[in-house]
């Protein structure tokens, strides 16, 4: 039962990183750096599922601690990045209105018609549903998947 748990906490962080994709390469949304730093626990959280396959059984516990601190991390990353969206605190000063809002471009970059856009601000709400952005969703999911992976530690201890 405990293995069960790690495995549909591993793919719900692994689907959180498909959704995402989607919204970037289907749906045109492209991601600040904060969205980049929230999915790399995720990834990290799928990987060590899929550990759980080929590690063996005295290592299973490990694996499922530091899946649930993979988790916890994107979680505190999206309830960080929430508060940059709601105006609770300030965000890096690279992607957020109150800093360098040219992020380090010259005026020659500027002028230079066919370099790609690569400027997407943190403090801005690109997707929300029922009043939440994707950070606040990613922070909620996220600690449901902690939750999962405790559990599954839990059930194996």
């Amino acid at each position: 039962m405990g293995r069960t748990m790690a495995y549909l906490a591993g793919a719900g962080s692994a689907a959180i990183l498909l959704g995402a994709w989607g919204f970037q390469y289907i749906g045109g949304l492209a991601p600040c750096p904060i969205c980049i730093w929230q999915r790399w626990p995720h990834a990290v959280a799928a990987i060590l599922a899929m550990l759980l396959l080929a590690l063996p059984k005295p290592l299973h516990g490990l694996t499922m601690a530091l899946g649930a601190v993979a988790a916890a991390v994107t979680g505190a990353i999206g309830v960080y990045h929430t508060g940059i969206e709601r105006g609770w605190w300030q965000g890096p000063d690279s992607c957020t209105g109150s800093g360098d809002a040219l992020g380090g471009l010259t005026g020659t970059d500027l002028l230079d018609f066919n370099a790609p856009v690569t400027l997407v601000m943190c403090d801005d709400v690109a997707w929300s549903m029922f009043g939440l952005s994707m950070a606040s969703w990613n922070a909620l999911a996220s600690f449901a998947f902690a939750a999962l992976w405790i559990m599954a530690l839990r059930q194996r201890a």
